[in-house]
């Protein structure tokens, strides 16, 4: 490393910023060559900090080139502060006073997509977590709030349109050809939450009323000839906004509401004040060019940007120790929301199986962390899938110990007590506790330990006394920095089901009546028993129901009770749940048939309970698709202390063959039921029939035989639908038949135009199981529709090999650890969040053999040793290394 090896910030260092600023007026030149930004700050001495002089001030700033410092309306000399790469230093300021400064920037040669940067001929800032440092010198931190007032003058011909936070206040000409806008916020901000688009985009504009009769406009921006593709995004904010209003009593607060899709941006999208910044994969879309997923991706993105005018903007984070007070708070709105649009069981079972992949291998890796962090090298490491998904799941927590309506009053007064605030996750399990009376002290272990929490749960049923005993256990493994750890507050929500598959009522010992068929057990020590009584008969329990606490659960629970519970459990999540674990313990089984030498048999019990999921499936088509998916290799791989790739791989395509076989009838059937052309519709109930007739398509050709090819061919030419086209052209991606490359050659040659649907052509073949596609891969980087500079073509290629193609990734050689090695260090110079994101697989070396293990270490070593790494990429490389031993 250049200059060093980064330090690590740490929370328990945090103290408040010395000064504090109330106003900020920007004014923004806007030039081919270099932009010129003007900033007057006003500012005055933080009564909060207990200095006993007045403190030097000093502003974070980064690639400026600084003209002038103007103090109180004097030019300050070159003498009278200090420029270093990243700070401005003035040693000797008034308590309170106005600083002026001009700086030149170049966002034209901004990669990296942080700050302002220039794209497709269009202007646009990310600042988020420290990109406004990018633009002009500040006290770039969340809780420095100001109201902001933004001027940009700019070429009329190649930017008719100028935005920024906030109400626009005036605009005019300057004479020359060029225009201007003032756009003024009257709601404090951090700096984070600033945005500036300047560019030549058309918009689809609709109203919204709220609840107490303000009209709001709505604009959605976009590059010309994309106005078509946003009315699924639209009607997807006017829902957020109704639904915010219903649920939570918040209202949008600005007379205008504004997105701009931009097709270079790290992120899905950006919160910022009035003006919402996304990715152009979150928000363009209609049937012949998006998935299914991807309009529910856009739902649930474009709500989820919404959500944080209030969680995140109205009341944001002291420090960035705490994102997941907005991030983790935000999300859980957003998967509610989601829920309520759609299907509420096939949202939980996504949102579980996303958490098991991605967050609980996170957990056990070595960029394991709290959900509020202690230290960070590189804050941009930490917008995790723990901060997020694992946050998210302990404000879900918190839902269930409170419930809905001890909820929305804990939320009420944290509204009351901190809008216009920046606060702490104490702050927010504070308001909770106080407007409910409920003790959640033990609980804010969530917050401060890393790890996934183990339950062990083991029953005895006394058919004298008529009682059931639940034991159960709780370990939180070591984790990197944390090795040892305490027994937490888990709401584990359960149920007992009796001989005839009904939940029986509950009543604990002590208790004078049942209370319900479906109960919260608080599980506070490392070992508890709890005593039911009044048990007719030896029932079944259902455990953690809707997975009510992100944990990894050990039952001793039977195949016949889990085949039990698959065909009579109330709650749809379980159902799901005892499946996938049927379905994992046959598949390990397997792994370790595999791996000595033995003959794979997939029993028949398992083919009869796929079988009678089968049967049923047209009564919830979309919970049979989810239910009728094996479990993932990347979830397998979870659950191995040592992963092979290998035997993972070849077992569950065995599986997969033989239910194909078994079931080819059924399959055809179901499928045939679920096909046919009606009008295409994005609800949960088309949605569920079309992702049953792609599983049972899936199934089909896993054989390969010629009517299962000649569906998938009809189904890849005859669709309307992407949805359709692409699972047909994923099965086909994975097929030994000539027709293969000219449906990929085919496929490129139709949406060439289309850059998402390119994306989508990138990730099918990076994910292909077949033994040339790291060979297909590297040929791809220098396809004329690749561009490296493109976070989405990343992300597609490069990210969908080395995280979504395990078999591929980690071939016995070590070429797909070179691969991913060459690509980062190619991206580290132009850009360090994108290089350091596509590491997530070096991060697990540890739970390899050891052959892998060695070269894997290798690639990092190579990493750490290249000259001048970002912090960002070397952070995760360090701790991989560190952490593998």
């Amino acid at each position: 490393m250049d200059k060093g090896t980064p330090k690590a910030i740490r929370l328990q260092d945090y103290r408040p910023p010395a000064h504090l600023i109330d106003t900020v007026d920007l004014h923004f030149d806007l030039g081919e060559d270099a932009t010129t930004v003007r900033a007057v700050l006003s500012l005055r001495r933080n009564p909060a900090r207990d200095d006993a002089e007045n403190p030097p001030l000093t502003l974070d700033g980064q690639r400026l080139e600084l003209v002038s410092v103007t103090l109180d309306g004097k030019a300050l000399s070159p003498d009278d502060y200090t420029v270093t790469p990243d700070h401005l230093t003035i040693p000797r300021v008034p308590d309170a006073f106005t600083l002026e400064t001009v700086v030149r920037i170049k966002p034209q040669e901004n990669t990296a997509l942080e700050g302002l940067y220039k794209s497709s001929g269009n202007f646009c800032s990310q600042c988020e977590a420290e990109g406004f440092r990018k633009i002009t010198y500040f006290a770039d931190r969340p809780d420095v709030m100001a109201r902001y007032t933004t001027t940009i003058t700019a070429d009329k011909a190649r930017y008719p349109v100028l935005l920024s936070n906030g109400n626009l206040a005036d605009s005019g000409e300057t004479g020359d050809g060029r225009h201007w806008a003032r756009w003024e916020d009257p709601f404090p901000k951090p700096c984070y939450l600033f945005a500036l688009v300047a560019g030549n985009l058309r918009h689809v504009e609709d109203r919204f009323r709220t609840a107490s009769g303000r009209d709001v406009t709505l604009r959605i921006y976009v590059e010309p000839g994309n106005e078509d593709k946003v009315d699924h995004a639209m009607r997807s904010l006017i829902k957020s906004m109704r639904w915010d209003e219903e649920v939570y009593g918040l209202e949008y607060d600005l007379d205008i509401f504004n997105i701009v899709a931009v097709g270079d941006f790290n992120m899905g999208a950006m919160e910022n004040k009035s003006l919402n910044v996304f990715n152009t994969k979150y928000i363009l879309a209609k049937p012949e060019t998006a998935t299914d997923q991807d309009f529910l991706g856009i739902e649930a993105v474009v709500a989820h940007e919404y959500f944080h005018n209030w969680t995140g903007n109205r009341v944001t984070c002291r420090d960035w120790f705490q994102l997941s007070l907005k991030e983790g708070l935000t999300v859980f709105r957003d998967q509610e929301f989601s829920s309520d649009m759609n299907s509420r069981a096939v949202k939980r079972i996504a949102d579980v199986q996303r958490l098991r992949t991605v967050q609980f291998p996170e957990d056990s890796g070595a960029m394991a962390h709290p959900v509020r962090p202690d230290s960070y090298v590189e804050i941009n490491n930490f917008y995790t899938p723990t901060v997020y998904d694992k946050g998210a799941e302990v404000i879900r927590m918190i839902h269930t110990l409170l419930g809905p309506q001890g909820f929305r009053k804990g939320m009420d007064l944290y509204f009351q007590r901190h809008d216009g605030q920046a606060v702490t996750c104490d702050d927010f399990v504070a308001a909770m506790a106080d407007a409910t009376g409920v003790d959640l002290s033990q609980f804010k272990l969530w917050y401060r330990q890393a790890g996934t929490p183990e339950l062990d749960v083991s029953g005895a049923y006394d058919d004298a006394a008529r009682t059931y005993r639940l034991t159960v256990k709780q370990t939180v493994p070591p984790t990197p920095g944390q090795p040892d750890k305490q027994p937490t507050h888990i709401p584990l929500v359960m149920g007992l089901l009796g001989p005839d598959g009904a939940d029986l009522p509950l009543r604990l010992k002590g208790e004078d009546a049942p209370a319900g068929t479906s109960r919260t057990l608080h599980v506070t020590q490392a070992e508890q028993t709890f005593e039911f009584v009044d048990v007719p008969a030896r029932p079944v329990p259902s455990l953690l129901r809707g997975f009510s606490a992100p944990v990894k659960l050990k039952a001793d629970l039977s195949d016949a009770d889990l085949t039990f519970l698959m065909a009579n459990d109330s709650d749809a999540f379980n159902r799901w749940e005892a499946g996938q674990i049927l379905g994992t313990r046959l598949l390990l089984s397997l792994v370790a048939d595999q791996q000595a030498g033995r003959e794979l048999v997939l029993p028949q019990s398992f083919i009869d309970a796929v079988a009678a999921v089968l049967k049923d499936a047209d009564r919830d088509p979309a919970f049979a698709a989810q239910a009728l998916v094996l479990p993932t290799e990347a979830y397998l791989g979870t659950q191995m202390e040592v992963i092979d790739p290998d035997a993972i791989h070849t077992a569950r395509e065995f599986a997969r063959r033989t239910l194909a076989k078994a079931l080819r009838p059924e399959w055809l059937a179901t499928h045939r039921r679920n096909a046919g052309n009606e009008p295409f519709t994005v609800d949960a109930a088309a949605i569920g029939r079309r992702a049953l007739k792609n599983l049972c398509l899936a199934y089909l050709m896993a054989l390969e035989d010629e009517e299962a090819l000649g569906l998938t061919l009809g189904q890849y030419h005859g669709a309307q639908a992407m949805t359709d086209v692409i699972a047909a052209l994923q099965f086909l991606s994975n097929a030994d038949a000539p027709e293969r490359e000219d449906a990929i050659a085919g496929f490129y040659e139709r949406w060439k135009g289309e850059p998402l649907v390119v994306d989508k052509w990138f990730g099918v073949q990076a994910t292909s199981h077949r033994a040339d596609t790291l060979e297909r891969v590297t040929k791809l980087l220098d396809h004329p529709a690749f561009e490296i500079r493109n976070p989405n073509k990343v992300y597609a290629l490069i990210g969908g090999f080395a995280g979504g193609n395990p078999v591929r990734f980690h071939e016995a050689g070590g070429a797909g650890y070179r691969f991913l090695a060459d690509q980062v260090l190619r991206l580290d110079p132009m850009n360090p969040q994108v290089a350091a994101r596509l590491m997530g697989p070096f991060s697990r070396l540890r739970r390899y053999d050891s052959k892998r293990r060695a070269l894997m270490r290798a690639e990092l070593e190579r990493i750490v040793a290249t000259p001048g790494l970002s912090p960002d990429v070397f952070e995760v490389a360090s701790k991989s290394l560190e952490a593998a031993g």
